[in-house]
C-alpha cells in the first residue's frame, strides 16, 4: 500500500509576472481559475484562459498574462514532500491530506469542473476514489457522516470517497467548484459516482460537469 499525499495550493501572479523559479517535478495539474497565464515545461509552452487547465509530471514554469492570473495548483507527492508553495508567487497552501493507493491496477488524475443552478442538490453519494475540491463561486453545504459544514469561495475540502455525501448549493445564486480526484484506471472516461438511495438515481440531476484532465499517473 502506498501513502501519498494530495494538496491544493493558490497561487497568486500580477500582471505579468512570473515564478522566480521552476516548480519541481511532481504529478499536477494546474487550473486557471482567473486571468491567464503561460505554462512551459520540456521546451513547450501552453497558454491557458480561465477555466481551462494543464497536467504534467516534469519541472514546470509559469507566467501569467497582461491582468494576471490565480491558480489552483493540485499535486500528487510523497508524504515527505517539501512544502511546495510558488516561488514569486502569492502562494497558499489550500488543503493537504494523505491518501493510500493500493490498487496494482494501477490509478488516474482527474480533473473537473461542477455547476449547479441556484437551489441545485447532489443527492446522497460517494465517490469511487478520494479527492480535494475548491469552491469558485456560490455557496455549498456538504454534509457527510451526520456533519455539515458551508463553504464559501476559495474554500477547500476533501472527500475521501466511500463516505456518503449529501450536497446543497446556494437558493441564491449558481454554484461551482473545482476538484481533483485519484481513481483507478478502470474509471477513465466514467463517472465515479454511486448513489447511496436507490430512489435517487433516476431523479433529475440539475448538475453539470467539465472534464479537463482524465490522465493515467504512476503515484
Amino acid at each position: 500500500m502506498a501513502a501519498r499525499t494530495l494538496r491544493l495550493y493558490a497561487d497568486h501572479l500580477g500582471p505579468k509576472a512570473a515564478l522566480a523559479a521552476p516548480l519541481a517535478a511532481a504529478t499536477r495539474v494546474i487550473y486557471v481559475h482567473e486571468g491567464d497565464a503561460s505554462i512551459r515545461a520540456s521546451g513547450q509552452a501552453a497558454t491557458l484562459a480561465a477555466n481551462s487547465a494543464w497536467h504534467g509530471t516534469v519541472a514546470c514554469e509559469a507566467t501569467a498574462g497582461s491582468n494576471g492570473a490565480t491558480l489552483l495548483r493540485w499535486e500528487l507527492v510523497p508524504v515527505d514532500a517539501p512544502a511546495g508553495e510558488a516561488p514569486g508567487a502569492d502562494s497558499r497552501l489550500g488543503l493537504a491530506r494523505d491518501v493510500e493507493l493500493a490498487d496494482p491496477g494501477g490509478y488516474l488524475m482527474r480533473l473537473d469542473r461542477v455547476d449547479f443552478p441556484p437551489g441545485g442538490i447532489a443527492y446522497l453519494l460517494t465517490h469511487r476514489g478520494p479527492g480535494i475540491r475548491c469552491l469558485l463561486a456560490g455557496e455549498i453545504r456538504v454534509e457527510v457522516n451526520g456533519a455539515a459544514h458551508t463553504l464559501q469561495p476559495g474554500e477547500a475540502w476533501f472527500e475521501a470517497g466511500p463516505d456518503p455525501v449529501l450536497a446543497h448549493a446556494s437558493e441564491r445564486a449558481p454554484t461551482s467548484f473545482a476538484r481533483v480526484m485519484i481513481l483507478r484506471r478502470e474509471l477513465k472516461g466514467k463517472s465515479s459516482i454511486r448513489y447511496v438511495r436507490v430512489e435517487d438515481q433516476d431523479k433529475p440531476k440539475t448538475q453539470r460537469y467539465q472534464v479537463f484532465c482524465d490522465e493515467f499517473i504512476t503515484p
